[in-house]
């Protein structure tokens, strides 16, 4: 008898769960809030934090589904175009006939061995259920104080609320954060003709330019080569190694009159921008410590120096929200509005039957670890893999509980590599000593996922080698100096007789 799945969201995460569940013989029933497909690259108002303008910070090699080309050439795409693609991808694979739209889910709960569904009032039942509603959609605020007296004209708002910079034209603007939101926003106000535009931050984060010698920075930053690296050196190599791509990319955030960032990369983190550094050595960006406090429409920062503004614009991140789920599924997971006990994001071994999406915070892009999670839930859930234990899940979230209180954000890499693995579609790097240099380290391609495993496709190895060598990354399989003396070193760390890679660390 099929079994009938509940996905809980039609972003890119609920599509390709959908799409593979299907393909593994379940039969998916997508529930979406809004009026269309797309989560967040709907740009609707009140529903999704993309503005009209954002482009990706993703390039289009790693923002793709495995069984999807894009038809544009474009590097980095405009929101318009992945909303389009998600469009085609649910049309190709199906999937348009089983979202059910403006279909807001009230409550998910237990059922015996099945599961509850409420909408509208309504009781559905479901054998399963995939929660994949997206973890960008509660902007977390920090506590400023007096900040709900802040009475400048255009406001206090988040990045998940703005719409576009001409609203800001000869105003004085102060944005709060150094994420990719508030980053871009800033630079975007600053061009649009803003009086004077003013970044507030905790920490000095290093910046990445989109492009690094023609290559795009995510084809660099987050590799095969580098999750082995994180597995195998010290940490403080893999800073280093890190560093030297960001810094050699475009120089340190001081060089450009920002603040000096903390020598450790890791510490000090890494934001991918294009236009905000040469927009703060032009003196259009002025980059404030964080603030202690406002009064009205002026804002005291912690060194003591204070500046009347007419609006905030909030890039300080969100907070991890599931209103829906029962209070017994939420006392399970321990949940809280940053952490929420799962074997790698995705199982919890007292809720079998339940699976979650997209719900680690990441940098870098979605697509291509979304893919790999959804293969995941649905090879465990069809046994084309073999089912993780109770005993492995349990210490896989003990591990992940001994970290609570640290950073959570992981990188694209890790994501990707932990997610193959569990699904059974990491390549063997012996089985393609052709491909072995742009495996290593070349952009982490959807293609490269399909090389063996469940459902690998006969030309996959001819896909990844166009995939890996589009922007010249790869252009033969002859390691440089550099790449193989850190090769040698991550084997010898290993004790690797041959190129077999270890296991990355859990995400």
């Amino acid at each position: 008898m099929t079994e009938n799945v509940a996905v809980i969201g039609a972003g890119p995460s609920g599509l390709v769960a959908a799409r593979w569940l299907a393909q593994q013989g379940f039969e998916p029933t997508i529930f979406e809030q809004g009026p269309m497909l797309g989560g967040q690259w709907t740009a609707l108002d009140g529903r999704s934090g993309v503005w009209p303008s954002m482009h990706t910070n993703s390039s289009r090699t790693v923002t793709a589904f495995s069984d999807l080309d894009h038809t544009t050439d474009h590097v980095y795409l405009s929101n318009r175009e992945v909303l389009d693609y998600l469009h085609r991808y649910a049309h190709t694979f199906g999937l348009t006939p089983r979202i059910r739209l403006s279909t807001r889910v009230e409550l998910v709960r237990r059922n015996g061995v099945g599961w509850i569904v409420t909408h509208a009032g309504t009781d559905e039942s479901f054998d399963r259920i995939v929660v994949a509603s997206g973890r960008f959609h509660a902007p977390a605020i920090p506590a400023v104080p007096g900040l709900e007296t802040f009475s400048g004209s255009a406001g206090a708002i988040s990045t998940y609320h703005y719409r576009g910079g001409l609203t800001y034209r000869g105003k004085r603007v102060l944005v709060a954060g150094c994420a990719i939101s508030a980053l871009e926003i800033a630079s975007e106000v600053a061009e649009l003709g803003a009086a004077r535009v003013v970044v507030t931050q905790r920490r000095q984060r290093y910046i990445a330019p989109k492009f690094a010698a023609g290559v795009p920075s995510d084809n660099r930053l987050y590799t095969r080569y580098g999750a082995l690296a994180t597995e195998a050196l010290t940490p403080a190599d893999v800073d280093q190694f890190l560093k030297q791509i960001v810094v050699g990319a475009a120089g340190s955030p001081d060089q450009y009159g920002a603040p000096a960032p903390d020598p450790s990369l890791s510490v000090a983190g890494v934001t991918l921008s294009q236009h905000y550094l040469p927009l703060v050595a032009e003196g259009r960006i002025s980059v404030r410590p964080w603030m202690k406090s406002v009064a009205g429409p002026t804002v005291t920062f912690v060194d003591e120096r204070a500046e009347d503004f007419d609006g905030i614009v909030f890039g300080t991140g969100y907070r991890l929200c599931l209103p829906f789920l029962s209070d017994d599924i939420r006392a399970i997971l321990d949940l809280d509005a940053v952490h929420m006990d799962a074997d790698r994001y995705t199982f919890h071994p007292d809720l079998p039957g339940l699976a979650f999406m997209g719900l680690w915070d990441q940098s870098g892009g979605y697509f291509v670890p979304l893919e790999l999670q959804a293969r995941w839930i649905a090879y465990t859930w069809g046994g084309a893999v073999p089912p993780i234990s109770a005993g492995d899940q349990r210490s896989a979230i003990d591990a992940y509980r001994a970290n609570r209180g640290t950073p959570q954000k992981t990188r694209m890499d890790l994501a990707a590599m932990t997610f193959a693995r569990a699904a059974g579609v990491e390549p063997d790097l012996n089985n393609w000593p052709q491909l072995r240099r742009a495996l290593l380290f070349g952009p982490l391609a959807p293609s490269c996922f399909r090389l063996e495993g469940p459902d690998a496709l006969p030309d996959a190895a001819e896909r990844f080698t166009r995939d890996a060598a589009c922007f010249g990354a790869i252009t033969s399989n002859d390691m440089t100096e550099r790449e193989r003396d850190s090769w040698s070193r991550v084997r010898a760390a290993n004790a690797m007789p041959g190129l077999s890679p270890p296991d990355p660390p859990p995400i």
